[in-house]
């Protein structure tokens, strides 16, 4: 049984919590909170102890961690786990700073502990079918990847202002499915910005709605472009297109039934926001870190994984306010 102590027990921990029960040879053990009454209400439903952060991190009843705590404690946690030997399943982005991630490297390599970063996208089951089939080549060479990621609606301004920015909070998951898809590494970045959705989100100096292409060394073409509204629901698309044809994964939606009248055809809605859209992921994301641990093989998406999406995300975040094309070095 592999013992997982769970930090943050917000709405991510909570998800992370349902994942974990469904999961043969894994628990819960132990669950800690800034917020006492956020511990004290997961641990009823999981049966978990309720501790203080530090010692979940150093207790003999727990062998792997989950870091679902707001970005800017990641680096002291991630530090804190590493020197306890605990093996690391560690909430998007690793931190807001690509030399801090760069430290967490170190000390994780140092450690010589498992490290996931959760990019759960890499688990949907239409995504990785397209990622499956490219590498068994058949649509020969991958020429243009285009990933369409929209929100229904902004986040709080609250959350908004502490977040980041567009680039590293929302679009980091479709730049880290560019690098899943492209089969190449990104060498340039060029991005385009607008606050366009809520004027109060450019007021806080960040953009809801953007376009970004990135290029490799071999000519490879990735566009994504997102928004934080979509009237007809959570939009989560994404197309490539190969040598010898293209692949496409559409949009998920609230059921499989059609209306036709005189009006034309008619579908349900895309579902509405990501915790349903992506409830697979979360739960096939968690079997694989215990599969990992429990057999001991490597982990994908490790840490440098979560490194290179933030090096993108920095990039587009660069070229947006300096309209330039931005090398990655």
């Amino acid at each position: 049984m592999l013992n997982i102590g769970l930090l943050g027990c917000g709405r991510i921990g909570q998800v992370h919590a349902r994942s974990i029960a469904q999961i043969e040879g894994a628990r819960v053990s132990v669950v800690a909170d800034a917020f006492e009454d956020a511990a004290r209400a997961l641990s009823d439903k999981t049966g978990a102890r309720v501790m203080e952060p530090s010692a979940l991190i150093e207790s003999a009843e727990v062998d792997a961690l989950v870091i679902g705590t707001p970005t800017d404690t990641h680096y002291d946690l991630i530090h804190a786990a590493a020197a306890a030997g605990k093996a690391i399943f560690c909430e998007k982005p690793v931190d807001l700073s690509a030399d801090r991630i760069r430290d967490c490297i170190k000390v994780v390599e140092s450690a010589g502990v498992p490290f996931m970063t959760a990019f759960n996208r890499r688990f949907d089951p239409n995504f990785a079918n397209v990622q499956a089939r490219i590498a068994e080549g058949e649509i020969g060479d991958v020429e243009i990847v285009t990933i369409h990621s929209r929100d229904p609606a902004p986040p709080p301004m609250s959350y908004i202002k502490s977040s980041g920015g567009l680039f590293r909070d929302m679009m980091i998951h479709d730049l880290d499915m560019a690098r899943f898809l492209l089969g190449e590494e990104p060498v340039s970045v060029y991005a385009v910005a607008a606050a366009l959705v809520d004027p109060e989100i450019g007021q806080a100096g960040d953009v809801d709605t953007a376009a970004v292409t990135l290029s490799t060394a071999s000519g490879r073409i990735c566009q994504i472009s997102n928004s934080r509204r979509a009237s007809y629901g959570y939009d989560q698309r994404i197309e490539v297109h190969g040598a010898k044809g293209m692949l496409r994964a559409e949009n998920v939606l609230e059921n499989t039934v059609e209306v036709a009248t005189s009006a034309g055809f008619r579908k349900s809605p895309a579902q509405h926001f990501f915790l349903e859209r992506y409830e697979t992921a979360y739960r096939s994301e968690m079997a694989h870190f215990v599969n990992c641990i429990a057999n001991s093989k490597p982990i994908a998406p490790g840490i440098e994984d979560g490194l290179r999406a933030q090096l993108l995300a920095d990039a587009a975040t660069h070229s947006f306010k300096t309209g330039t094309v931005v090398s990655i070095v």
